[in-house]
């Protein structure tokens, strides 16, 4: 009699054990097709950035294809800052500027390399006026908060200065005084 209670308890056990597997595993698929979807998701967004504009995916540029070009030490004058206390005085009536380094990346295997690339050093003005243009139009306080903002912004306006993306990155060492 005791072997047969067991038994059936053994029985009673296994068969909620099965039905338990069977909810958990209904679950737990139903959130992993979610997690597989977030993950595409994701994996498409991040191609989106490997594409130009005309749909073209953009290749890894190697250290061997990559020269770099360095604009150093300039000092460049802040906008002034606009916020002003209680009373409607200006909080910080001092100049500001940045001391800013760019390095720029480009890839010596790129048909445009040649025209610009070669010779950065008779452009470099016009490169520096556009790094004047990103720092001109921002307070210290802007420059501070979003320094990957202006580094992009650099790289765009030197890209639309050459009209072409030869200059793949932009490197910014930067101190605001």
């Amino acid at each position: 009699m005791k072997k047969s209670l067991i038994s059936i308890i053994i029985l009673a056990l296994l068969i909620i054990n099965i039905v338990l597997t069977a909810i958990m595993m209904f679950s737990v698929v139903s959130t992993n097709k979610k997690t597989a979807a977030l993950v595409t998701d994701i994996a498409s967004a991040i191609s989106l950035d490997l594409r130009t504009g005309d749909g073209e995916v953009k290749e890894a540029v190697s250290m061997e294809d990559t020269v770099t070009y360095t604009i150093a030490d300039m000092t460049i004058p802040l906008k002034k800052s606009e916020a002003t206390d209680s009373e409607g005085n200006v909080k910080d009536t001092k100049d500001h500027f940045a001391l800013a380094s760019v390095t720029f990346s480009m890839n010596s295997k790129h048909k445009d390399y040649k025209n610009y690339g070669e010779d950065m050093v008779s452009r470099e003005e016009l490169i520096k006026g556009k790094i004047f243009e990103a720092f001109n139009q921002l307070t210290m306080e802007e420059a501070q908060a979003d320094t990957e903002a202006i580094k992009q912004d650099i790289l765009k306006k030197i890209q639309d200065l050459f009209e072409s993306d030869f200059i793949f990155d932009a490197t910014i060492r930067v101190i605001y005084q």
